[in-house]
């Protein structure tokens, strides 16, 4: 809610022969405080849409950009699938460590000034990452990118949750996400053929300069923040702000979601390069690039899950992601195209749907210091993100294809049983609030 220090109440003006004014009994009548959060009629709330869409585009797609290219970088560099994974790993891990300083920076210096200095510096770095002449330089430079880039997630949610309307909250976000999936489809797309036609380090430029552009619309678009208010930079506040977060079983269920569904899509997107360039497929590098065309599912699923809310609940819809990314595990398993790219599918689907619900649901329950509760869940989310990159390319190393996706599976029956509990819970204080109303 808006700030009653911005958006104090007027007393109405009446005459001195007003009934009001001659009846010292009747209580003069004060407007409401006007709300100046976004609603989704408003030409601010698209500005808004289109700026965190493009920043969501440039994030996913310089986070990712050497994850379609590992096969390519194993052989220009002379590396493992396992080594070459760490360019993916070290960015997320990165990314992972820093999000809940950069946070804390956010409630001190604004939401908008931290993702634009964020993007920047991640721009920058991504021009200097084709240069590097070995893997070793290569996962540095992708740990400072990851680095930089965690100041964008946590403040876009701190960001939406205190300029737009809660009725539409989850369908902001899920726009955001829905950059995310563009970002990550469009990065990995123009990779793969460009590293076709001029290697991958042309490629890594490509996505460098795509960045750019991406950085200058979201910088021209996003409106000034109307209702945040900056706080102190205050290392025992902000310890206490973690502490009662990770104390709320709520908000630690929906971070073990949120690592969880991240660990089954790092792990299947970092091997899948790997899989489909070998036998049966044996397919070039720039259709293997192509394959991320499946994201445009994560931009459907992502921006409806709003409507999908309203209609099966919170749980429900992370039932339905749990499922629809389990049979998607499932079909990939198949030793014909069309059955992985229909696995594929399904697992975009259903992670994009899981991530948009519980990332919102996130914002939903933290009452303050939404910047690090967002902060955390993104921590949890991109820890997820590496370990899956990590576990997944060793597992496929040691057992293949299958192996990937028994740990994909694994994951993916943590998240089912994490929101089993969580309905179990909430039927639990649902009775007691009935007996309680009838005591």
């Amino acid at each position: 809610m808006p700030s009653a220090s911005t958006t104090a109440s007027i007393p109405v003006i009446v005459g001195a022969n007003s009934p009001v004014a001659s009846d010292s009994s009747v209580t003069p009548v004060v407007s409401e405080p006007a709300d100046t959060r976004l609603a989704p009629s408003s030409p601010g709330f698209r500005r808004m849409s289109f700026a965190l869409f493009a920043a969501g585009m440039a994030a996913f797609a310089l986070l990712y950009s050497t994850q379609a290219l590992l096969p390519a970088i194993s052989t220009g560099l002379g590396v493992t699938a396992a080594q070459a994974s760490w360019t993916v790993s070290a960015a997320t891990g990165a990314l992972a460590l820093f999000v809940l300083p950069l946070s804390a920076l956010s409630e001190r210096f604004g939401r908008c000034t931290v993702m634009t200095y964020s993007l920047a510096v991640a721009v920058v770095v991504a021009l200097l990452v084709p240069l590097a002449p070995n893997v070793g330089w290569l996962i540095a430079l992708r740990a400072v990118q990851g680095a930089a880039l965690a100041g964008l997630p946590a403040s876009a949610m701190a960001y939406l949750a205190e300029e737009v309307r809660p009725k539409a909250l989850v369908a902001a976000i899920g726009l955001f996400v829905a950059g995310n999936s563009i970002g990550g489809m469009s990065g990995r797309i123009v990779t793969g053929w460009v590293a076709q036609l001029w290697g991958w380090r042309a490629a890594l430029a490509s996505v460098a300069l795509m960045a750019l552009v991406c950085a200058v619309v979201f910088r021209l678009l996003l409106p000034r923040a109307r209702n945040f208010r900056p706080g102190t930079l205050n290392p025992r506040a902000l310890a206490r702000t973690v502490g009662t977060h990770l104390s709320d079983p709520l908000l630690r269920r929906l971070y073990a979601i949120g690592a969880l569904f991240m660990t089954v899509f790092g792990a299947v997107y970092t091997v899948i390069g790997y899989r489909l360039v070998e036998a049966p497929f044996n397919l070039p590098q720039g259709v293997v690039g192509s394959i991320f065309l499946v994201y445009l599912v994560g931009t459907v699923s992502s921006a409806a899950a709003g409507k999908l809310v309203a209609r099966a609940g919170r749980r429900g819809a992370l039932y339905l992601a749990v499922s629809t990314t389990t049979l998607g595990l499932l079909l990939s398993l198949s030793d014909s195209l069309a059955g992985v790219l229909s696995g594929l599918v399904l697992i975009t689907a259903g992670f994009f749907a899981g991530h948009a619900v519980a990332s919102s649901s996130v914002s939903h329950t933290a009452k303050t210091g939404r910047a690090q509760a967002s902060a955390l869940y993104q921590s949890a989310y991109y820890l997820g993100s590496s370990v899956g990159g990590t576990l997944g390319a060793v597992a496929f190393h040691a057992g293949g294809w299958q192996a990937t996706v028994a740990l994909g599976l694994l994951a993916v029956v943590g998240v089912a049983g994490i929101t089993l509990y969580g309905t179990r819970c909430a039927r639990v204080e649902r009775r007691s609030l009935i007996v309680a109303a009838r005591s």
